[in-house]
């Protein structure tokens, strides 16, 4: 791929999964080891992290479709530096409470949803659509690297920095992909090109029209309801498990997370080989199942010791392929059926769909560990966890074969 659009899209991308990943294991951690937050307050911090989703992801569609995914992205990056710089202000200031920490995870979570949509509709207006399983492989390889280092980088800020000090560090990362972004070329919407666009109401119901009508993408759609859904519960429980029940260290969180970075990267090479090789949709729903299945094994485990930090990032890189594999290739099947001048409000309708339930996720997920406490939340998520791919197993998905026409 030696685009240089894409190229700078590739490092802007890069850059902002650092950020995004650090970040989310830095505010969790200064709410839990700062302000000493409690399961109900986490997973309020989660929930409005993410209710962004469910508020504006229709209308961030519309505006990536009509307007240039460059100008969305890097407004969105310059936002979320300052949000988190903003944290440190606060502390300095003494009003450093969760209120602040409630303010900005909102404003992040809402900026993120403007990048996340623009990037993945960026993709296809610069590259072929037989490079879009290379384009995807490219651009989730650097997010599976930024797994890899991004966790152990927040979680190592945590303990040697101030948390208010590590929250503005990630926004270093964000301010390095707005500078990259900015230079990219050839990325403008297609609508703007096409005369007076629709009215917004109509382009909205345009996105969901495709998406509802057509098998794939309403089976991509409920599944990753499903998943989302689950996974924010468990991740909830799971911040919250790994330093209070099993005790440990904010590096060894870090540590424990990071180890999905190389089975995402691992994921990622192979996205680009199995399914032509073994169809996409065995690849989808093999992997859900293996991905889904390794989560159920975390319950089990107890102390801070050695071997339990091993056996969590042996589960955590088994998760980071199998459930890499999941994303690239659910990526590109919606890529290859979508035209081009709905992506932005495809992109956007599947992540209302999907996305847009893990506010309730990740409350429930609170709910769960102040009600049956740590252990039994963290299975009972798990187990939600596992539905999705017996829905992908039910649904055309799993029909797909080597070729998407």
């Amino acid at each position: 791929m030696r685009d240089p659009a894409f190229r700078r899209l590739w490092a802007g991308q890069t850059a902002s999964q650092f950020g995004a990943q650090s970040s989310q294991v830095v505010l969790p951690l200064l709410a839990v080891v700062s302000l000493h937050a409690d399961a109900v307050q986490l997973g309020a911090l989660r929930a409005v992290q993410q209710v962004p989703i469910l508020l504006f992801s229709l209308l961030v569609g519309v505006w990536v479709d009509r307007w240039r995914s460059r100008g969305v992205m890097v407004l969105a990056d310059f936002g979320r530096a300052l949000g988190l710089a903003a944290i440190s202000v606060a502390a300095l200031l003494g009003v450093l409470g969760m209120p602040v920490l409630l303010a900005v995870g909102f404003l992040v979570g809402a900026l993120s949803v403007c990048f996340d949509v623009g990037y993945q509709a960026s993709l296809v207006r610069l590259v072929r659509r037989d490079q879009l399983a290379r384009g995807n492989s490219a651009l989730e390889g650097s997010r599976s690297a930024a797994q890899i280092g991004g966790p152990a980088l927040g979680g190592a800020m945590v303990s040697l920095l101030s948390a208010p000090l590590a929250a503005a560090a990630s926004g270093f990362f964000f301010l390095v992909s707005a500078l990259s972004l900015r230079g990219m070329r050839g990325a403008d919407s297609v609508a703007q090109h096409a005369g007076r666009s629709p009215r917004l109401g109509r382009q909205m119901r345009e996105g969901f029209q495709l998406v509802f009508h057509n098998a794939s993408l309403r089976s991509v759609a409920i599944a990753s309801g499903i998943f989302q859904f689950s996974f924010a519960a468990l991740m909830t429980v799971y911040l919250l498990f790994l330093p209070r029940t099993l005790q440990l260290s904010g590096a060894a969180v870090g540590l424990v997370l990071a180890a999905m970075g190389p089975g995402a990267l691992l994921g990622s090479l192979l996205a680009s080989r199995l399914p032509e090789r073994f169809g996409y949709g065995t690849v989808m729903v093999t992997s859900a199942v293996l991905a889904d299945g390794a989560m159920l094994c975390v319950p089990a485990l107890h102390g801070p010791s050695a071997t339990t930090v091993a056996l969590l990032m042996a589960v955590n890189f088994a998760f980071g392929v199998f459930s890499q594999l999941v994303d690239i290739t659910v990526t590109t099947v919606r890529q290859a059926i979508t035209p081009v001048g709905i992506q932005g409000r495809v992109v956007a309708t599947i992540n209302f769909a999907g996305m847009g339930l893990t506010p309730l996720g990740s409350l429930l997920g609170g709910w769960l560990a102040g009600r049956w406490g740590l252990r039994t939340g963290l299975l009972l998520t798990a187990v939600a966890l596992a539905l999705s791919p017996v829905f992908m197993a039910s649904s055309p998905l799993a029909r797909l074969g080597k070729r998407l026409t």
